[in-house]
């Protein structure tokens, strides 16, 4: 059952990929990865909104990701979650070059695109 919520996670989700290009292709890889985590994120929450799973904080991110990848066995949903917290962490940190943040953007793509699958 789709809600307004669900909608809105999901619509944040296809926003937050669009910046994360445009700021690559501006050279701000920090914002890009920042942006990518959130793809990443809002497109979990929009799953989680769907089912009715707690989703504000951190950690329960992680325990909707288990409880998907329980319910479809599929488990790349974890190795393409940690990309996107490695973006996460990129934002903060800056470690990452530019090729590598291109990479893992690309690694985003596909787990919205899973995710988008489950909402």
């Amino acid at each position: 059952m789709t809600t307004a919520r669900t909608d809105h996670y999901s619509d944040l989700s296809t926003d937050y990929l669009y910046k994360a290009r445009l700021h690559f292709g501006e050279g701000d890889l920090g914002q890009a990865s920042e942006k990518g985590w959130g793809a990443a994120g809002t497109a979990l929450k929009a799953v989680a909104e769907e089912r009715g799973w707690d989703h504000h904080r951190h950690w329960q991110l992680h325990r909707c990701l288990r409880g998907l990848m329980d319910e479809s066995g599929d488990e790349e949903l974890s190795e393409l979650f940690g990309h996107a917290e490695k973006l996460h962490a990129n934002f903060y940190e800056q470690f990452m070059p530019a090729h590598e943040v291109e990479r893992y953007l690309g690694h985003v793509d596909r787990l919205v695109a899973k995710l988008n699958q489950f909402a």
